[in-house]
């Protein structure tokens, strides 16, 4: 990045051109978490999102008598970062906070079987037979997680095929739509590799949060939904965010680039693009040729998110349904017993292995997930929302081997779910520190 001799003062939104230090392409939770720490740092920024809501995959709905449909992320750990947003957005005082102490369950030869996040409930549970927690024991006696191994192949091996049938192919395959196994280590799930470097196991680190010596900040909502947070930080700065502004192409302009727009051109030292994959690969066409041809190899999942009321009454976070049901619903949220929205449930139905589900009608997708949920908790569901994405999410399987060929040129930026962290908490850390690098 050039060296900056005096900032330059940031153009109001409305303008048609700008000449700032950072342009930003999209403003969902990446963006404009980037856009909140640049402009503590005092740099100047542009900030642009095609559409005229900011929040990217921070998508709310809100329902009459207090619910909300959330079509994206359902819930927020509270991090410092997230905290911190919160607070520059004005939303304190709106913020619901669930009790981290539920229980979550998975599914499993016909009833709900609670996860062991404790000792106690690790001894008690029937999700994992008695021989299948000893083989869980047994972790520091196996090989280390390899790289490029699968997920699914590198969690049998550690801690036996039982314990990743009923409790990591539901949970983690589950919360992403993917099959574990095509899932690599290096690209998919890196904390594994960052755990057995710290600790020399898998299983120390688990042995403490269960053991509470490692507290996790609490899961929360806002009032009205979370997209009321992307929301107000795009108000706070709107002298720097242009809603409804595509970018529509990047080129180079001797040492500084040129980002293209329907109302004119950002003139900028550094190009930041927190955009899904296919977006950046086609505005990157002009500046990085190759690496567009790259992040377009990117596959993602497709989801379908239905939004229920039931009379059912239990307490936790929700379940996730093992693989091995004859069931298509991935996972149900309860919001009910999370946040307090009284006889709420959000049902997650689709993914790699289920991808057909989107092409369906909206109101046969809610038939079946209102069905599978009475079966599961024996409680008539009525449908109040239903969602659909195509590319929903990340599927972060062996098509991610392509970002091995990412060579950007210097002054361009991928802040994004597909290149780093996946998670809200794991955005603003990011973006805290792209902003620490640009300033």
């Amino acid at each position: 990045m050039p060296e900056r001799a005096a900032r330059r003062v940031t153009v109001v939104a409305d303008a048609s051109d700008a000449d700032v230090d950072v342009a930003v392409v999209g403003a969902g939770i990446t963006g404009l978490a980037l856009t909140h720490a640049l402009a503590e740092r005092d740099v100047s920024c542009v900030t642009l999102e095609a559409t005229g809501e900011a929040g990217g995959v921070i998508d709310s709905q809100p329902l009459d008598d207090g619910l909300v449909a959330e079509h994206g992320p359902n819930r927020l750990r509270l991090t410092d970062g997230i905290a911190a947003l919160v607070d520059a957005a004005g939303l304190r005082d709106d913020l619901i906070v669930a009790d981290d102490g539920l229980p979550l369950y998975v599914y499993a030869d016909g009833a709900l079987r609670e996860v062991p996040f404790d000792l106690s409930t690790f001894v008690r549970t029937d999700l994992l037979p008695w021989y299948a927690k000893l083989r869980v024991l047994a972790e520091p006696l196996t090989g280390d997680v390899r790289p490029d191994e699968s997920v699914g192949s590198a969690v049998r091996r550690s801690f036996g095929r039982t314990a990743y049938r009923n409790l990591v192919e539901p949970i983690y395959g589950g919360t992403y739509g993917s099959d574990p196994d095509r899932m690599p280590v290096r690209r998919a799930l890196p904390a594994l590799l960052r755990m057995q470097e710290e600790h020399g196991s898998l299983f120390r680190p688990l042995l403490a949060r269960a053991t509470g010596d490692r507290e996790t900040p609490p899961p929360v909502s806002i009032e009205g939904g979370l997209q009321r947070l992307p929301s107000a930080l795009a108000e706070r700065y709107a002298d720097r965010v242009r809603r409804d502004t595509p970018a529509t192409a990047i080129e180079r302009d001797g040492e500084r680039y040129a980002v293209s727009t329907p109302d004119g051109t950002i003139a900028a030292d550094d190009v930041v693009l927190t955009v899904p994959a296919p977006a950046a690969a086609d505005l990157l066409e002009r500046v990085a040729p190759d690496s567009a041809a790259a992040l377009a190899e990117l596959r993602y999942n497709p989801l379908a998110v239905v939004a229920m009321y039931s009379d059912a009454r239990r307490e936790g976070f929700g379940y996730q349904v093992r693989r091995t049901e004859s069931l298509r619903t991935l996972g149900v949220s309860w919001h009910h017993s999370l946040f307090g929205r009284t006889g709420q449930y959000t049902a997650f139905l689709g993914g790699m292995d289920d991808g057909r589900i989107v092409e369906e009608d909206p109101a046969d997708i809610g038939t079946i997930a209102a069905d599978e949920f009475e079966a599961v908790m024996d409680a008539a569901a009525h449908v109040r929302d239903v969602w659909v994405g195509q590319d929903a999410l990340p599927a972060y399987d062996e098509s991610w081997a392509a970002l091995d060929r990412l060579d950007l040129p210097d002054g361009v930026t991928l802040a994004t779910n597909y290149t780093a962290r996946v998670g809200v908490p794991g955005r603003v850390r990011e973006a805290e520190r792209v902003a620490d690098r640009l300033a």
